[in-house]
């Protein structure tokens, strides 16, 4: 701001400050009167396109005895509390030449707050600068003042200066002077002496002075010493620590009326100014993102200088009075406030510009037209900007069209990896398209889609006409399946969901573990990828179909997670299906998202099955391959779902629930199951059963009597209850209900009809009886692997071993009695007893193959974490 202004102007968050000082209109009748501080808050209205007031406020000072003015005015943290608040220096000189300057904050409510005073014998009039606290810096005699609201003491610096050009923050620094000094020689260097340092050659360097921490900071990481001469102001744009030291981007006004940008110490550009005596420049980023340099004259002139693609003016004007950068208009970004002098129109405000350079463009009262050059200039630059932009949105086209030629090599080698997949399933020789092949394909696939070819997908082996005998069979790998070993494919559509189910043969599901379904869109789909994401849980039912032996996925406990991952390799991508056991024939659940399916009208879908084949061997080790095998296909359309088709049907029939087998395991697969143990001490539990067949409306299920169906019309329709009493006192309660909100709405509903002393508890996994009775079995188990492991490594070790003599050949006394007649005899009887005491030490030390022991303890350590997994459940 202007020094010794009456009328100062400040934006704050988007509006104008407007500070005037009253002055009485007598001076010798202003003895009993007071001088007034007042301060406007003027918003703009996109609207009528002026400035209209928001708010008001007044500070008085007794004004008998001195004379007031406005110092200068800006926008500063305060430190109790770090808002950015509007500050404003004043100054009050009495009668003995004593000066007294007063420091006030502004707040929201327009209220003045006096931070602090000070007295001096002289007039400030050099490099005042108001920052952090709030605190007032200046230069007196080549000395550099300041004082804060702290310390309330004007403090003076150790450092001599001619020029203050910018004050501000430094990260790790705190608030930082540059300034100017005479050039300070080092001890090695004599001032009648020829000297090489930047300082000596020009006579004077930049300093920069830390007011927190006292400490000088090197000059010529702001700019070299050789501007030192002729920069008049700064402005740091950016500032930051990397790699322990500083970096700073900066512009700087000159003497010779330029305009120059530095980057770390060092000229990267340089801008020719329009006018003469540049004092000062501030920055604007603008709606396009775009930084403009404003750059303000002595003779009340005003230029802009674009950062972008060319360090040029853009634009000027002449007779302005203020400039002000803030978002006047609320879009986001900021504008330039111009203010123009006008000595006919008494509100400073009624003649302004408000721009971007851009889009943004209000003018009120203003019959001034820029020069011609500045005009030109831009229009020129606009010309260059253009060709730029040409290049840059080429470069981006050329850059898209590599990556759609990436990406659809990818897609075509995923596919290609599908077909090579289903094939290896169907058992049939998967042939790589030869090179011809594949530029058939690629001028089709050009000659459909107008667009450039993808690089071909070919044979990293050398094409071949007809691939020999061996290398089909070496293709073939699915393991040999019985004939039967499914007795059904079904499919049902509850909700979103699409359930899909393969019923196994008992004697084949035996023979497998870690058993799931997988499903693969058919050929037919070339163009997305065919494998189909099913969510991973597993429910697991005994025979009687009892809820509480259903469980869902069985998580393992953190630390026992990543001890047995030797042979298994985890697919991040694809996950598992459910599994459901039941009586008789076992059947797989594989259960995805119904929504993306729908998309294609008609799809078909190939399920696949994924299993660990086990095979007993001689030594009573268990030997599992893994085994994909082709179940079917199912086929999906959205008109047969529309039908009803697939959907699942729960009719009531004389009191039962006529579900299927198939509906039944549907809904148990997509629902969420909770057991809760409700224990009442003073009352029977007769109220949950009249509860269920009454407010509830369920019915039994035809083929399980001890599940119950919800009938109830809304949400709860459709959740499955399970109620075994242990005892009149003691019951377990299972819910397989779609969401958490049906199993909040139940349990609201079930705690209205119980007695208050109830307690109900939610159970882990399944009821304490039944995981005991799982640990009782895994702990058999457990010991069971690891006596046969144990004899089977005694059997194998022995056969491993060399022997001196055959088997069953033993000395006879007739023998000894023979040898022990001659001297070599004896020698031949003492090499055979050495013989048989080397064989007795071999069969105390007996070793085994490292292959034979990886076997050992994966299979105790699998034992074993079956066991752990049962105490963690059961904890």
């Amino acid at each position: 701001m202007l020094l010794g202004e009456q009328e100062q102007f400040l934006s704050y968050n988007g509006e104008v400050l407007i500070f005037q000082l009253s002055k009485p209109k007598h001076v010798e009748e202003a003895a009993d009167k007071t001088m007034n501080l007042c301060v406007r808050r003027m918003a703009f209205n996109r609207d009528t396109k002026l400035f209209v007031q928001k708010s008001s406020g007044v500070f008085s000072m007794r004004a008998s005895h001195f004379k007031a003015e406005i110092i200068c005015c800006s926008c500063t943290t305060d430190s109790r509390t770090g808002i950015i608040l509007p500050c404003i220096l004043m100054k009050r000189k009495k009668q003995n030449n004593v000066v007294k300057y007063l420091l006030l904050l502004l707040h929201s409510s327009n209220q003045f707050e006096q931070s602090f005073h000070f007295k001096l014998d002289y007039e400030l009039k050099e490099d005042i600068r108001l920052f952090t606290g709030p605190s007032v810096l200046w230069r007196h005699a080549n000395k550099l003042y300041y004082i804060s609201c702290d310390t309330c003491t004007v403090l003076s610096a150790p450092v001599q200066l001619s020029s203050v050009v910018w004050t501000g923050e430094i990260e790790d620094e705190g608030t930082v002077v540059l300034g100017i000094r005479s050039a300070c020689l080092s001890e090695s260097e004599d001032e009648d002496e020829f000297s090489t340092s930047d300082g000596a050659i020009w006579g004077s360097e930049f300093f920069g002075y830390a007011i927190e921490t006292q400490k000088m900071l090197t000059g010529t990481c702001f700019m070299p010493h050789a501007y030192s001469r002729v920069v008049s102001s700064v402005y740091v744009c950016k500032n930051e620590i990397l790699k322990k030291q500083l970096r700073i981007s900066l512009v700087a006004v000159t003497h010779r009326n330029q305009l120059i940008w530095f980057q770390d110490g060092l000229p990267k550009g340089v801008c020719e100014l329009p006018y003469e005596k540049p004092c000062s420049v501030k920055t604007a980023v603008t709606s396009s993102n775009d930084l403009l340099f404003i750059v303000s004259f002595a003779s009340g002139n005003i230029c802009v200088v674009q950062r972008r693609d060319s360090f040029q003016v853009a634009s000027k004007w002449q007779k302005v009075k203020f400039v002000l950068v803030d978002d006047f208009i609320g879009s986001g970004s900021e504008q330039l406030l111009l203010i123009f002098k006008d000595e006919s129109k008494t509100d400073m405000l009624s003649t302004f510009k408000i721009t971007d350079l851009g889009e943004v463009n209000y003018a009120s009262g203003i019959n001034y037209t820029p020069d011609a050059p500045a005009a030109e200039g831009l229009q020129e630059n606009g010309l260059l900007t253009v060709q730029a932009l040409e290049t840059r949105l080429q470069a981006g086209y050329t850059s898209v069209r590599e990556l759609q030629q990436h990406l659809g090599l990818k897609k075509r080698v995923i596919l290609e990896s599908c077909r090579a997949l289903i094939d290896l399933v169907e058992e049939r020789t998967h042939i790589l398209p030869t090179a011809k092949e594949v530029k058939c394909r690629r001028e089709y696939r050009s000659l459909l889609n107008s667009t450039e070819p993808f690089e071909g997908l070919v044979s990293l082996w050398d094409d071949i006409e007809n691939p020999p005998h061996s290398l089909s069979k070496e293709t073939s790998l699915a393991s040999k399946v019985p004939e039967r070993f499914k007795e059904k494919l079904w499919q049902r559509v509850v909700g979103d969901s699409l359930v899909v189910g393969v019923k196994l043969t008992e004697s084949f599901y035996l023979s497998l573990s870690d058993v799931s379904l997988s499903l693969v869109m058919d050929r037919d789909f070339s163009s997305i990828s065919p494998t189909i994401e099913c969510r991973n849980k597993i429910i697991k039912l005994n025979k009687a179909f009892s809820a509480l032996a259903v469980s869902s996925c069985e998580i393992e406990p953190p630390p026992k997670k990543m001890k047995l991952d030797l042979h298994s390799k985890n697919d991040l991508k694809q996950e598992f299906p459910k599994k459901v056991q039941l009586d008789g024939a076992k059947t797989v659940i594989a259960v995805t998202s119904l929504s993306p399916l729908l998309a294609f009208h008609r799809v078909c879908c190939v399920v696949l099955l994924h299993a660990k084949k086990q095979k007993r061997r001689k030594d009573s080790l268990q030997e599992s391959k893994k085994i994909t095998v082709l179940c079917g296909k199912i086929l999906l359309s959205l008109e047969d779902i529309s039908n009803g088709k697939y959907s699942v049907k729960m009719l009531r029939d004389n009191s039962y629930c006529t579900g299927s087998m198939e509906d039944i395991l549907a809904v148990l697969a997509v629902s969420v199951r909770f057991s809760f143990q409700i224990v009442s001490s003073d009352c029977t539990l007769t109220p949950v059963n009249s509860w269920l067949l009454g407010e509830m409306e369920c019915t039994p299920f035809k083929e399980c009597h001890d599940n119950i169906f919800c009938h109830k019309a809304g949400n709860m329709y459709g959740t499955v209850f399970n109620w075994t009493l242990k005892n009149p006192f003691e019951g377990v309660l299972t819910l397989f209900c779609r969401n958490l909100t049906v199993l909040f709405q139940c349990l609201h509903s079930l705690t209205r009809v119980l007695p208050p002393s109830c307690d109900v508890k939610l159970l882990r996994r399944g009821s304490k009886g039944v995981i005991t009775e799982k640990l009782a079995l895994a702990l058999e188990k457990e010991m069971l692997t690891s006596r046969s492991l144990f004899f089977s490594k005694e059997s194998k070790a022995e056969n491993g071993l060399t022997w001196g003599n055959e088997p069953g050949k033993k000395i006879s006394d007739a023998s000894v009695a023979a040898l022990l007649d001659s001297e070599e005899g004896v020698q031949q009887f003492r090499k055979e007893l050495q013989n048989e005491r080397e064989e007795s030490v071999l069969s105390m030390n007996q070793t085994m193959n490292g292959a034979l022991y990886q076997e050992i303890a994966l299979k105790v350590a699998e034992a074993q974490l079956s066991t752990d997994m049962i105490v963690w459940r059961l904890s």
